[in-house]
């Protein structure tokens, strides 16, 4: 028997790819605008945790997302590294944009990430 709520999951199914694509634009524009990697992964790693909420399956491997966060953690600092190394905000000023979109997105979906890691964590093992 499901437990589950029929109208919330399809409601879910049907906003899900808004709430996604809301989440990657809070991300990409936060250069310019209120929001950024952290704001915009809170809403990414929101959308996980409903999709769990309404269909409490566990789909996802929780190694995967913690090796996915440690290789985004790696890249943010290297990334700068690489910046400041090669001058490139010297050579080409508008790269500068560039590199703040980049940053944005991989703080993002580190925060997506961790947030995930903390609500499975929470779910699966500490309610033992």
């Amino acid at each position: 028997m499901n437990d589950h709520s029929e109208l919330t999951a399809t409601t879910l199914g049907f906003i899900y790819p808004f709430i996604m694509i809301f989440g990657l634009y809070i991300i990409v524009n936060g250069h310019v605008s209120p929001g950024g990697g952290f704001q915009g992964g809170a809403v990414l790693s929101a959308l996980f945790i409903n999709k769990y909420l309404i269909v409490p399956i566990m789909d996802t491997r929780l190694q995967f997302i913690q090796m996915l966060e440690k290789w985004l953690l790696i890249l943010i600092l290297c990334v700068p590294f690489i910046f400041i190394f090669y001058q490139m905000n010297l050579r080409a000023p508008s790269f500068n944009v560039y590199y703040l979109v980049a940053m944005n997105m991989l703080i993002g979906f580190k925060v997506a990430c961790g947030m995930s890691i903390i609500f499975l964590r929470f779910v699966f093992y500490e309610m033992q």
